[in-house]
C-alpha cells in the first residue's frame, strides 16, 4: 500500500527507489517508517482542513453545511490562493484513495436491514424506481447537453444517491478529473442545500401525511444531513422515517458503484487505453456490504455508535479536503455552465418523479 502511495510521488526518486519491487531488500520495517514520513505532511494537512470543517459549523448559520462541504471548499480556496505544497503530494493522494474507501465501508456501520425492513414494499420501489430513473435521466440529458460522460456520471451518482459522499465513491470506478468532482460535488450541495429548505414549505400544500413527507424527502433530497434537517422540520414522525429511506438508499451506492465498475473495465476494453483502463474492481464495497450485514446481525452499542458515526464523516471530510487540494477554479471555469444546468434538471427530476410515486403508492 505505502509503495503505492509513494509510486504517486512526483519528487524523491530516491525514496522511491527504496521501496519499489524491484530494489534491494530492505527491512520492512524501514519501509513502512519512509513510507509513514512521506505521507505525514499530506495527511495532517487533509486532516487540518477536514478539523477546521467541523469547527465552523459552530459558527451561526453554518450549520446547515456539512464539514464535507466545508472541507473541500477550504481545501480549493487553500489550493488557489497559497497553493499546494510539494511534499504534502502523497499524503494528499493517500488521504483520495485509502481513506476515502475506508471511509465508505464505515458508512455499513449506519444501516441495517431490520431499517431497509421498516420502509417495506412500497417504500423500497420508491427508492429503487426513483434511484434508476434520475441517474438514467441525468446520463441522458448529459449527452443531450453535450456534458463529458464522467462528469455526468458523478452528478447523476449525487443526485440519485447520497451526494458528496456518492460524487467522490463513484469517482474512484469512473476515474473523472478532480475538478470534474468538484463541480459535481458543488451541484449536489448546491441544489441540496435548496431542497433542505423549500421542501418543509410543502407537506400542507401537497397533502403529505408525516409518513408520505419523510418517504419524499428520503427518497430525492441529495445528503444524509439535508435530509435530517428537511425531514423533521414535519415532526418526529417525518423525521425519522425520511432518515430511515435516505439510509436505505445509501445502501444502493454498493450496487451501482459495481455496475459502473464493470461498465468502465468494459469501456476501457473496448477502447484499450485511457483513463478508465486501470478501473479497479471496487472491492471495497464488498466491505461495505460485510459491515452492514454485521450491523444487521451483532447489536453494535450506541457508545461505540457515537464515536463511529462522526469518526466517518471526518474521514470523508479529509478525502474531500485532499479532493479541494487539487482542484483548479481556473478549470472548473471553463466547463462553463451546462453541469449546472444538469444538476439543476437532474434536481427538479428527481423531485417531481418521487412526488409522484410516493402519492401513487401512499394515496
Amino acid at each position: 500500500m505505502i509503495g503505492f502511495v509513494l509510486s504517486n510521488r512526483t519528487s524523491g526518486n530516491a525514496l522511491m527507489t527504496a521501496v519499489a519491487p524491484d530494489s534491494s531488500p530492505v527491512p520492512t520495517a524501514i519501509r513502512l517508517r519512509t513510507g509513514l514520513v512521506a505521507i505525514l505532511p499530506g495527511l495532517a494537512l487533509t486532516s487540518a482542513i477536514a478539523t477546521a470543517g467541523f469547527a465552523l459549523r459552530f459558527i451561526p448559520g453554518m450549520s446547515v453545511l456539512s464539514p464535507m462541504i466545508l472541507a473541500i471548499l477550504i481545501g480549493i480556496g487553500f489550493h488557489n490562493i497559497f497553493g499546494t505544497p510539494d511534499r504534502a503530494k502523497a499524503g494528499i493522494k493517500f488521504s483520495l484513495r485509502r481513506i476515502l474507501r475506508f471511509a465508505i465501508i464505515l458508512l455499513g456501520l449506519q444501516l441495517t436491514a431490520a431499517q431497509v425492513a421498516e420502509v417495506g414494499v412500497a417504500g423500497v420501489v420508491v427508492i429503487v424506481t426513483t434511484l434508476v430513473a434520475t441517474f438514467m435521466f441525468t446520463k441522458w440529458f448529459g449527452r443531450v447537453l453535450g456534458v463529458e460522460h464522467r462528469l455526468a456520471e458523478l452528478i447523476a451518482a449525487g443526485t440519485s444517491i447520497c451526494g458528496a459522499s456518492a460524487v467522490i465513491a463513484t469517482n474512484t470506478v469512473t476515474g473523472a478529473h478532480d475538478e470534474d468532482v468538484a463541480y459535481a460535488v458543488a451541484c449536489v450541495t448546491v441544489f441540496g442545500s435548496i431542497a433542505m429548505f423549500v421542501y418543509p414549505l410543502l407537506p400542507g400544500l401537497l397533502h403529505l401525511t408525516p409518513h408520505a413527507y419523510g418517504l419524499w424527502a428520503g427518497s430525492s433530497i441529495h445528503e444524509i444531513a439535508q435530509v435530517v434537517a428537511a425531514a423533521y422540520q414535519d415532526g418526529d414522525q417525518a423525521g425519522y422515517f425520511g432518515t430511515i429511506a435516505k439510509l436505505s438508499r445509501v445502501m444502493l451506492l454498493a450496487p451501482l458503484i459495481i455496475v459502473l465498475g464493470m461498465i468502465a473495465r468494459r469501456r476501457s476494453d473496448e477502447h484499450g487505453h485511457g483513463r478508465t483502463q486501470s478501473a479497479p474492481m471496487p472491492y471495497f464495497v464488498l466491505g461495505f456490504i460485510a459491515l452492514v450485514a454485521l450491523n444487521s446481525l451483532v447489536h453494535i452499542p450506541a457508545q461505540v455508535m457515537g464515536f463511529v458515526v462522526p469518526a466517518t464523516t471526518f474521514l470523508l471530510s479529509v478525502a474531500l479536503a485532499a479532493m479541494g487540494l487539487e482542484t483548479d477554479i481556473a478549470k472548473l471555469r471553463l466547463k462553463g455552465l451546462r453541469p449546472l444546468l444538469l444538476g439543476l434538471a437532474a434536481f427538479l427530476f428527481i423531485g417531481l418523479f418521487s412526488l409522484v410515486l410516493v402519492k401513487l403508492t401512499t394515496a
